[in-house]
């Protein structure tokens, strides 16, 4: 391959400032380190705040509390509130979180093949 033709495959500094704000978009609507952990506790039905953080290890009230607020401002999560004796909310998925099906499906797979990766690395450390 030539230098120019290298020079072509690099993005332009738009095409790069482009995906630098397209990826701090998604980041804040879904980074962290709980938000698809909620997101997928969530995929098996609606659940209540006590059943969430039960499901969601190491999680506390307030930052569960707070976490759900911001999903659900971003369009992800639906808080229902049932009005009787006692009044109880559940929270379940909106049909716009589906879309980010092939990120977490990315994103669990990618974890996955890096755990392995760790663990063959720390295997090769201790085994010398």
């Amino acid at each position: 391959m030539n230098a120019t033709a290298n020079k072509t495959d690099r993005p332009t500094t738009a095409e790069c400032n482009s995906s630098l704000a397209a990826v701090g978009d998604a980041l804040y609507a879904i980074g962290g380190k709980w938000k698809l952990r909620i997101i997928i506790a969530l995929s098996e039905g609606r659940q209540r705040f006590n059943g969430l953080q039960r499901m969601v290890k190491g999680i506390s009230a307030k930052v569960l509390s707070n976490e759900l607020k911001e999903l659900e401002l971003n369009g992800f999560v639906k808080r229902n509130v049932h009005t009787g004796t006692p009044v109880v909310v559940e929270y379940e998925l909106t049909e716009y979180s589906a879309t980010l099906k092939d990120v977490m499906h990315s994103l669990s797979a990618w974890g996955a093949m890096h755990r392995e990766r760790i663990k063959k690395t720390m295997r090769k450390v201790h085994s010398h």
